[in-house]
């Protein structure tokens, strides 16, 4: 084999490499996704939605579809609105902000988690 191919072999061996340890940081940083049962399993504290009034007085009711990104530490990070109708879903992921839930594992170790909250409004 000649150098020049050598050399072009060991850089691209180099990169690999490199690519390998970043794609396997990302995937650890990836939340691990959850069922709904999962979920509510592992609410500890569930606060409820107020019951906008607005909505009340348009007689607005539904269900309203959440994911919450959930902390190694079982705090709610974040809250994304998959639907719902407006008016529903703002004091709805509001609500689910203030929810503590006991931390989820992989393999032994405490890992952030994705859980999808379902919420339906009745009036």
């Amino acid at each position: 084999m000649r150098t020049n191919e050598l050399s072009r072999l060991q850089r691209l061996v180099g990169i690999s490499a490199i690519l390998a340890v970043v794609a396997a940081t990302l995937a650890a940083q990836e939340p691990r996704k959850v069922t709904k049962v999962e979920g509510l399993n592992n609410a500890m504290t569930k606060v409820q939605p107020e019951y906008p009034s607005m909505a009340r007085q348009l007689k607005i009711e539904g269900p309203v579809e959440l994911e919450a990104v959930v902390s190694e530490a079982g705090a709610v990070e974040k809250v994304n609105i998959v639907s719902g109708n407006p008016l529903l879903t703002r004091p709805a992921a509001e609500a689910v902000k203030k929810w503590k839930f006991a931390p989820f594992t992989a393999e032994g170790k405490a890992v952030k988690a994705l859980v999808p909250v379902s919420m339906n409004f009745k009036l």
